[in-house]
This record gives C-alpha cells, sequence and structure tokens, in this order.
C-alpha cells in the first residue's frame, strides 16, 4: 500500500518536472538522447528571411475580408483605430516572445518555452493544441484558394477538374483536390530545406504587399478625386461609439497571428538574440502598417453600411469603374492564402520534432534529414494530414479551433515570463550522479519551508544553504504564489466580464474580488523584485514593462478565450482529452526526464 502511494505521488511530480534550460544549447544531443539521429537543423535564417516567414504568415486573406465585416458590424469609420488597438495587443504577446525566444533559441515555440518554466504535462497540451491549431488554420487556408482561383478561369464551373470542388453524394461537403494538391506542393517545399522556403515565401510575400500597397495608392488617389466620402456619414466617425471600436480590434486581433512562426524557428537562426527580436518587431510594424492605410482608404471610398461584407476591396474599386482591379486585388487574395498556406504548414512539424526530442512522441518524428537539415519525416507526416483534412472536410466551422490554440499558446508565453523574471527553475540534472526516481526531484522543488531546506550535492553530502540563498528561496516562494494569484484574478475578473447570463450582483462580485486579486498581486509581485540571476541569463532582448505587460497579455489572451463560444470549447476538449490519455500511457513513460535525479543550483 505504501509502495502505491509512493507510486501515485511520483505520477503526479512528473506532470510538473521541467527540462533544464541548458537543453536548449544541446538540441542535436537531445535528440540522440531520445533515438533520433542527433542532428541540429540549419542555421540558414536571417532578418529578411524572418520577416518574409512573419509577414507572410500573419498577412492572410482575412484582410480582404475582415475590413467589410468589422467596418459594417463593428467600428464603421473607426476601423483604423480598431487595426491599432488589435496591433497593440497582439505587441504585447510578441515582447514576451521575444524574451523567450532569446533566452531558449530552439525549435518548438510556445511548447518549449512552457517546458522550461512551467512543466511537462503543461507543456505537452500546449504542444498538442498547437499541432490542431496549425493543421486545422493550413487546412482552412487551402480550401479558401480554389473559389479565389476560380475568377482568372471565369467562374467555379470553368475551373479544371483536378481544380474543382466535387461534390460527393454520401459526404455532407465537398472534397476539394485544389486544396489537398496546395498542400502537398507547400509540403514538399519545405522538405528542399529552410532556407529555399523562406526565399520563396520571401518572393510571394513582396508580391502581395506590392498588390496592398496599390490598393492604398490608387485608392488614395480615388479618395481625393472624390472627397472621401466614406467619412461623411450621419452617424460620424464613431458610429457604435467606444464599445463597437473594441469589440471590432476584439474580432482583428486574429489578423495578427503570424508572428509565432518566426518564433517556431529560433533554432534555425544564424544570431538568435539579436535577429529574432528584430524579425518579429518588423513583422508586426509592417502589418500594422499596412493593415491600417488600407483601412484609411477603404472606409473613406465607400461608407461603411455600403461595403459588401465579401469583398469589400474590389468592390469598392469596381464602384469607380476599375474593373481591371478586381483581378489585381484578387491575386493579392491568391498570393495571400499561399503564403499563409507555408507560414502555417511550416511550424507543425518543427513542434512534433522538439516532442519527439524530448521522449514524448515516438523518436522517429525526430530525424532531421542530413542533406536538408529539416525535420523531413515530420513535415511529410504533418502535410498529408493537412492535406487529407483540406481534401475531405469544410473546416470553415472548425477555425475557432485554431484561436483556441494560439491563445493557450499566447497565455502560457506570457506567464512563461513571470516564470523566468521572478522564480525562475533553479532545479538542473546531477551530472554523474545514478538516476534514481523522480523523489530527488520532490525533495528539491516547491518546499512550503524553504529556510528549514537542507541540500545535498551529488556525492550526498549534506550542506545547509547560505543565508542569501535562503532569502533568494523564500523571494521566489513569495512570488510563485503571487504568480498563482495573479492567475486566479485574471480567471475571475474574465469570467465577471464575459458571462452575462450571471446574475448582475454576482458579476459585481466576482469582477471586484478578480479585480483585487489581480491588482494585489501585481503590487506584490513589483514589490518582491526580479531574481538576480534572470537578468544575467538572457544573452539579447529582455520585455519591457514586467509585470504589467505580461499580465495585460494574460488577461486579453483570457478574455478572448472565454468568448470563443461553448461549441468551440466542446470540440477542443475532445482533441486535448485525446492528448491527455497519449501522455499518460505513452510520453508521460518514455520522457527524457524520466528517471532523471535533480540537484538544486544555486542563484543567489
Amino acid at each position: 500500500m505504501e509502495q502505491g502511494r509512493r507510486l501515485s505521488w511520483s505520477d503526479l511530480q512528473c506532470l510538473a518536472r521541467r527540462k533544464p534550460a541548458s537543453s536548449t544549447v544541446r538540441a542535436g544531443a537531445g535528440a540522440a538522447a531520445v533515438g533520433g539521429n542527433g542532428r541540429s537543423l540549419a542555421k540558414a535564417l536571417s532578418v529578411p528571411h524572418l520577416m518574409a516567414i512573419g509577414v507572410g504568415s500573419t498577412i492572410g486573406a482575412g484582410i480582404y475580408v475582415l475590413v467589410g465585416t468589422v467596418a459594417r458590424e463593428h467600428a464603421g469609420p473607426a476601423l483604423t483605430i480598431s487595426f491599432l488597438i488589435a496591433g497593440i495587443a497582439a505587441a504585447l504577446s510578441a515582447l514576451c516572445y521575444a524574451e523567450l525566444a532569446c533566452r531558449f533559441p530552439s525549435a518548438g515555440s510556445a511548447y518549449h518555452y512552457s517546458y522550461i518554466c512551467i512543466g511537462e504535462s503543461v507543456a505537452w497540451l500546449i504542444g498538442w493544441a498547437l499541432i490542431l491549431e496549425y493543421t486545422i488554420g493550413g487546412s482552412s487556408v487551402a480550401r479558401g484558394i480554389s473559389p479565389n482561383l476560380a475568377l482568372f478561369f471565369g467562374g467555379e464551373d470553368k475551373l479544371p477538374f483536378f481544380l474543382a470542388q466535387i461534390h460527393v453524394k454520401w459526404l455532407d461537403t465537398a472534397v476539394d483536390p485544389c486544396a489537398a494538391i496546395l498542400v502537398l506542393i507547400v509540403t514538399a517545399l519545405l522538405c528542399l530545406g529552410i532556407k529555399e522556403s523562406s526565399v520563396v515565401e520571401g518572393v510571394i510575400t513582396i508580391a502581395n504587399v506590392a498588390i496592398m500597397l496599390f490598393v492604398i495608392c490608387a485608392g488614395g488617389w480615388l479618395g481625393f478625386q472624390n472627397g472621401w466620402p466614406g467619412y461623411n456619414v450621419p452617424k460620424g466617425y464613431f458610429p457604435n461609439g467606444a464599445s463597437g471600436v473594441f469589440s471590432g480590434s476584439a474580432t482583428l486581433f486574429f489578423a495578427y497571428i503570424g508572428f509565432d512562426a518566426v518564433a517556431s524557428t529560433a533554432e534555425e537562426v544564424k544570431n538568435p538574440q539579436r535577429d529574432l527580436p528584430w524579425g518579429m518587431c518588423l513583422t508586426l510594424s509592417l502589418c500594422c502598417f499596412l493593415y491600417m492605410m488600407v483601412s484609411v482608404v477603404i472606409v473613406g471610398l465607400v461608407p461603411y453600411y455600403a461595403m459588401d461584407p465579401d469583398t469589400p476591396i474590389s468592390s469598392a474599386f469596381a464602384q469607380y469603374g476599375m474593373q481591371w482591379a478586381v483581378y489585381v486585388i484578387s491575386s493579392g487574395a491568391v498570393l495571400a492564402l499561399i503564403a499563409s498556406l507555408i507560414g502555417a504548414i511550416l511550424p507543425q512539424p518543427r513542434i512534433v520534432m522538439a516532442m519527439a526530442r524530448d521522449g514524448l512522441l515516438p523518436p522517429i518524428f525526430s530525424a532531421v534529414d542530413q542533406r536538408t537539415q529539416v525535420p523531413t519525416l515530420s513535415t511529410i507526416l504533418t502535410g498529408i494530414c493537412a492535406a487529407i483534412l483540406a481534401f475531405f472536410m469544410d473546416v470553415s466551422e472548425l477555425a475557432g479551433m485554431v484561436s483556441v490554440g494560439t491563445l493557450l499558446a499566447f497565455t502560457m508565453v506570457a506567464i512563461s515570463i513571470l516564470i523566468v523574471r521572478y522564480a525562475p527553475p533553479s532545479e538542473m540534472p546531477m551530472e554523474g550522479a545514478d538516476p534514481g526516481s523522480l523523489e530527488s526531484l520532490a525533495s528539491h522543488t516547491d518546499h512550503s519551508e524553504p529556510v528549514v531546506e537542507i541540500l545535498e550535492d551529488p556525492f550526498g553530502n549534506v550542506k545547509a544553504p547560505t543565508a542569501s540563498e535562503v532569502a533568494n528561496m523564500v523571494r521566489r516562494q513569495k512570488a510563485k504564489r503571487c504568480i498563482v494569484l495573479v492567475c486566479f484574478g485574471v480567471i475571475i475578473f474574465a469570467s465577471a466580464v464575459s458571462f452575462s447570463s450571471l446574475p448582475f450582483y454576482l458579476r459585481c462580485t466576482a469582477c471586484a474580488l478578480g479585480s483585487l486579486l489581480l491588482l494585489g498581486a501585481t503590487i506584490a509581485l513589483s514589490c518582491i523584485g526580479q531574481d538576480k540571476s534572470s537578468s544575467r541569463q538572457t544573452g539579447g532582448f529582455m520585455c519591457p514593462f514586467v509585470p504589467i505587460l505580461p499580465i495585460c497579455c494574460i488577461l486579453i489572451n483570457v478574455y478572448l478565450l472565454m468568448n470563443l463560444g461553448s461549441h468551440t470549447w466542446i470540440r477542443v476538449s475532445v482533441w486535448l482529452a485525446a492528448g491527455a490519455l497519449i501522455y499518460f500511457f505513452y510520453g508521460r513513460r518514455h520522457s527524457s526526464l524520466t528517471g532523471t535525479a535533480y540537484q538544486r543550483v544555486s542563484s543567489a
């Protein structure tokens, strides 16, 4: 019975075990340790390559549709301000990503950071959610290409048979061979090498940006010629008030998703400490500028209530007799979709590879091709899965699941910033020690009474901690409790704001309680101060305004998560439950941290 209790406690301990940060510089060795071939990815990317990947992944066809939808239903002529607010909200997450990418420059993105800062079980769920996000995201993008291509052939009925959607009696939706073919072509491109695929992505992105600049310049000329009729509307610049602007920005937030693809390539960047922050910063700046300028022009050409919700940009030019511009803008939509497809499929095999390196997935997925230096097998398998999904399913109803994966990742990245600044992991695997059970980890982690903790070195010699070590351990324990209170405060406050069906008095009480928890924990964190070793360990960019900025990021992302709808959460819960079973029966037992003994490292 006692043995069973010990086993149960070890099972719980393994859920919170964390990967040492030093593994980021031993990625190849980690792959070898779990059965991979021990090869690292090619370091071939610089700032222009990262911008090509980031801008291509971010500027999808959404800009060609969201402009009309958000202007009509939410923001009106103030659409530009909505884009600016959404860009600022996305920048909060980007700043958190930039610091962690500099600290831990390895493949895996949010999964990798969560494994180091939070724990194995959370990291698994984030990685599992990201796999779903990129699969559905890539499939939905691919299925949007054939309808746009139909314009150049004179209609959907004029498309060649291998590109046209085919209706099958026993399926609820039409199969789309064009989508599947494009996914397989992009998969083959990614197998050629990261530099080759980033160059192709760059060419497509430059063409797409050129078309958006055409929209801005030609639309601006038309606006000045005709007196900007879209701004002369009865209800003024803010037809739905400030609430319309903010609700529009919540929708437009997802137009900025894509910069996290830059973080997923961290291991392949020549100088990650310098290039990754620049790549993310320039990506978001350029995207925000283009979005705002396009919105300024389009809402000025046509009154917001008269916009076509499906083709707002091309229809605006058509109203001024520029029918030929429809083909130019449709070309931009096709190019944007292809660039987004590359950006959606690129990160997924790298996350799968990182999970396989850590032993959470079979080691075959960690193999890196000797010639191309990319995870070829993972790329092919993930590409085939996305192609099958794009061929058989209309995934538009599943699009909300993409948002769940993204927002969960953004939230965990912001929490990781708080942890790495205030309570960074202080345990490291023992070198040369006999790998025993995880009880050594349990005896050195998260003590409720750190003052009386006794440490052992790898040779079993007992030594008492110094006064500075005791003070630092006490400070870290206080910081951990404050971070937990921040999370509870965010959940309570966001729930009170989001669930309008709750009684008014209950919402007010929850809102007050959440605000007090959030404000009190934030002030306490600021007073406790950051860990001294944290600022010494980063080799590059550091996120500013900590803890305010990451806490704001957590609040925004949790609020958006709670407003995605129950159907979306039911679907995601099924996927996450399947992932939990895989982790329990395979990943937990095959993790590279299984049987690792830990020792505390002084950081006073």
